[in-house]
């Protein structure tokens, strides 16, 4: 088999190699009480801000100043953020096996805290198989922003046009289409591995 244009693949890991809800960090607590916190407030707002290294401590304080009766419930998440892990993705761990073995350069390019980046190997023991990672909450930038992308390219030597970027998140595939990768929205292992396969990867369908 001829060798492929595209040599190395670019995972995000949330979602796509390990699963990932907020919710499980509460699991236990007062459903409603629960309900009330995400619903009330900006969750995901506050969880980029942290992705793209805002120090918790920091955080903390601004919650404590704006959202007061949450902020306990944001300590709960970083003390019981393994509890946010729910493994790997079903056939994440066997297609970068057979990625890595077919001698694609595989590297992560992720949005995740700085404190709690430690659990991910813990829970999908995959992440241990790129060859780097760029953890957004260690470089102080965070998808979809073009510099992140930058940075991965100038710190691992990745050509786009060579390499396959996966994302769960449509937004943040947008952003690394507009950079020149072959940009694959995530959804199940059984779909990329199609969608790599139609690219001129080696890899099997099922």
């Amino acid at each position: 088999m001829n060798h492929p244009a595209v040599d190395t693949v670019v995972y995000d890991f949330g979602n796509v190699l390990v699963r990932w809800d907020p919710r499980g960090a509460y699991s236990g607590l007062d459903p409603a009480e629960v309900d009330r916190f995400f619903a009330e407030f900006d969750f995901m707002a506050f969880n980029l801000r942290q992705d793209a290294g805002r120090p918790f401590a920091e955080g903390r304080a601004e919650v404590a100043r704006t959202h007061p009766r949450w902020a306990p419930l944001v300590d709960t998440y970083l003390e019981r953020y393994a509890d946010t892990l729910g493994g790997p993705v079903p056939g994440s761990a066997d297609l970068v096996t057979e990625l890595k073995q077919h001698g694609l350069r595989l590297y992560g390019l992720t949005n995740w805290w700085a404190e709690t980046f430690h659990h991910a190997a813990h829970a999908a023991p995959a992440v241990d198989l790129m060859d780097g990672v760029v953890v957004s909450g260690r470089v102080g930038l965070a998808k979809p922003d073009p510099a992140i992308f930058e940075h991965l390219c100038e710190r691992f030597d990745v050509d786009p046009a060579r390499a396959v970027f996966v994302d769960d998140s449509p937004v943040n595939v947008q952003a690394a289409a507009a950079l020149g990768f072959h940009a694959l929205h995530f959804t199940t292992t059984d779909t990329l591995r199609q969608d790599l396969r139609a690219l001129g990867l080696p890899v099997t369908t099922r």
